[in-house]
């Protein structure tokens, strides 16, 4: 990941990204270190646990211990989607999507 100074300022410059600011935080910096983190979690999915699962000699319990480490992975992904306030609606639209998916299930 670039620089989190550098992004930080680059995002700072964006009024859409500056209006989520407030006394204690600063949006920038919140999704800088997010993308950044995102980064990471991606890279250990896709470098170490992706191709570790698929490895054919693994027992049974070697692949749930993968699983749930991958789960595990996929919550640290999920708590920087759903901390900077810039991608709030997120939470909506994942709100309408559950719905749907609710209604469709109960005819």
């Amino acid at each position: 990941m670039a620089d989190l100074k550098v992004l930080a300022g680059l995002l700072s410059r964006c009024p859409q990204v500056r209006k989520f600011d407030d006394r204690q935080n600063r949006e920038a910096w919140t999704l800088a270190h997010a993308f950044a983190d995102l980064e990471g979690s991606f890279r250990r999915l896709l470098e170490r646990q992706f191709p570790k699962l698929a490895q054919s000699e693994l027992s049974p319990s070697e692949v749930n211990d993968m699983l749930l480490e991958i789960g595990e992975e996929l919550r640290h992904i999920l708590y920087h989607i759903k901390t900077p306030a810039f991608y709030g609606y997120l939470d909506d639209t994942r709100s309408e999507v559950v719905s749907h998916i609710q209604k469709r299930g109960a005819r």
